[in-house]
């Protein structure tokens, strides 16, 4: 029983308020903005082109061999916690009702800290976690990400409902400044002087290159793509459909960034739990199968706008499923990265999702431009569905990197 109930406190309270840092700016401009650029006009098309504004969390795999090899990681997040909450306070400057240019490159601003944090918090959380304890520790990503999300897509949402942009800017700013403390109390081990020495920098610039050549990494890239795809197209139109069916702002933040959130953040300790008890095969098959299902709820949904007790049991049932699959997919990603290049290789295959996301994002938007929420929300279920079998069917096959084909088929450890 201790073997299993060993992981300390300390780092998972730190990687909790990692991961709602994370989640705090995220949640407000994936949730809110798509609602308040509805609200002024804007197509679903031009909605989506957003998503080029994440740009930099697509592109973190350049700068990982880095924050591997270059300095602490607690050096790396620390000043990035910082400049993210004096960026927040800044923004209440910022006056949307005169466009939204200035909130878009305070939008890309914000994504290239946050990813940058990403990969040193990520590479981190390889480092602290062991096998067995690394559901719980992406229950815990998840979960902590997804309360971030509330805060920034629910309460900051209402926020600016009642009382403005400017309040909501100051509100985030000081929830990002208290997310900083536990940093502050972290303390590194000593820097292990078996480790080979550092790459010269010119060479850590594309230090990706050679971790993506590792057996069977890239295949696991695009399977993780797969495996995300239909729940991204999905998710990426619920605001815009809530928006069109006539749901107030208040309403869609209450529906979708309050109470959805926290069906996630269930979903998240649910999917932890799973990944513990289970192993990670039908960890990965079970939440995969439970994700799609939930997709297949919008159809109906979309043909019954009206219908509250639907479209309510519609939001929870996705948020709740796909949380859980997110962390099934996480914590075999995490199995997959090498601890001396952590933040690379766990780094590679996020941002892989990341681009599945937009991509999948501008799909579902020319799809129900074209065709209507119901072909469009019915897209993301296929996809889906074939998502979660392929990757399922390829790790039986052991495709993937000789990491995950250690714990793939392996039997969970049980409490004695």
């Amino acid at each position: 029983m201790n073997a299993i109930s060993r992981p300390a406190t300390a780092p998972l309270l730190l990687l909790t308020s990692l991961y709602i840092a994370q989640g705090l700016p995220y949640g407000f401009f994936t949730q809110a903005l798509p609602v308040l650029m509805r609200e002024n006009g804007a197509s679903l098309k031009a909605i989506s082109a957003t998503s080029l504004l994440f740009l930099p969390w697509a592109l973190k795999f350049l700068w990982a061999p880095l924050v591997d090899h270059v300095g602490t990681r607690r050096g790396w997040i620390v000043p990035l916690q910082f400049t993210a909450a004096i960026g927040a306070a800044l923004l209440a400057l910022i006056d949307p009702a005169q466009g939204f240019t200035a909130v878009f490159v305070a939008v890309f601003l914000f994504n290239a800290l946050a990813a940058m944090q990403d990969v040193a918090t990520d590479g981190l959380a390889v480092r602290l976690l062991d096998t067995q304890a690394r559901g719980l520790g992406n229950g815990i990503q998840v979960g902590a990400y997804r309360i971030g999300m509330v805060l920034g897509g629910g309460l900051l949402l209402w926020v600016y409902a009642r009382h403005g942009w400017a309040a909501m800017c100051l509100g985030m700013s000081l929830l990002l400044a208290l997310t900083c403390l536990p940093v502050l109390l972290h303390r590194e081990p000593a820097a292990d002087t078996g480790r080979p020495p550092r790459p010269p920098v010119s060479t850590l610039a594309a230090g990706w290159l050679p971790r993506l050549r590792v057996k069977g990494m890239a295949v696991l890239l695009v399977l993780v793509c797969g495996y995300k795809l239909g729940d991204a197209m999905t998710s990426s139109l619920v605001g815009p459909m809530l928006k069109d069916g006539g749901y107030s702002t208040e309403s869609i933040a209450l529906i979708k960034g309050t109470f959805g959130s926290i069906m996630s953040i269930a979903g998240a300790a649910i999917g932890g739990a799973l990944a513990f008890s289970l192993g990670r095969r039908r960890a990965v098959l079970w939440c995969g199968v439970a994700q799609g299902l939930s997709l297949l709820l919008y159809v109906f949904a979309a043909q019954q706008i009206d219908n509250a007790a639907l479209v309510w049991t519609t939001c929870i049932a996705e948020h709740l499923f796909g949380s859980m699959a997110t962390v099934a997919l996480f914590t075999l990603m995490m199995d997959a990265s090498d601890p001396e290049h952590a933040s690379t290789d766990y780094t590679l295959l996020a941002c892989a999702v990341v681009v599945s996301q937009g991509i999948a994002a501008f799909v579902a938007a020319a799809i129900g431009d074209a065709f209507g929420y119901v072909t469009a929300f019915g897209a993301g279920f296929a996809l889906s569905a074939l998502g979660c079998a392929a990757l399922v069917l390829a790790l039986d096959r052991s495709r993937g990197p000789s990491r995950v084909e250690n714990v793939w088929l392996r039997a969970p450890v049980r409490a004695r």
